[in-house]
């Protein structure tokens, strides 16, 4: 399945923001199906080890930790 970064950095905006609501709303919110947006959230999960939860009291996903999820491009020290 692919991933689409706008749609990506909206889900973490937010999670950040804790405004998801509910799984169905989720994917409501980043306009893909809850399969997709449980798709998104395994992938913030695993792949970039992001802290999510869900609170049911709130119904919303959030960060369970301070930090920072940051993408960004490394050049490759070269010594020529």
């Amino acid at each position: 399945m692919k991933v689409n970064i706008k749609k990506m950095k909206y889900l973490i905006h937010l999670v950040q923001s804790k405004t998801t609501g509910t799984p169905k709303e989720l994917a409501e919110k980043i306009a893909v199906s809850e399969r997709m947006a449980y798709h998104y959230l395994k992938q913030l999960k695993e792949k970039s080890k992001a802290p999510i939860k869900y609170n049911s009291h709130i119904q919303s996903y959030f960060f369970s930790e301070e930090g920072n999820l940051k993408w960004e491009w490394e050049p490759e020290d070269s010594d020529n």
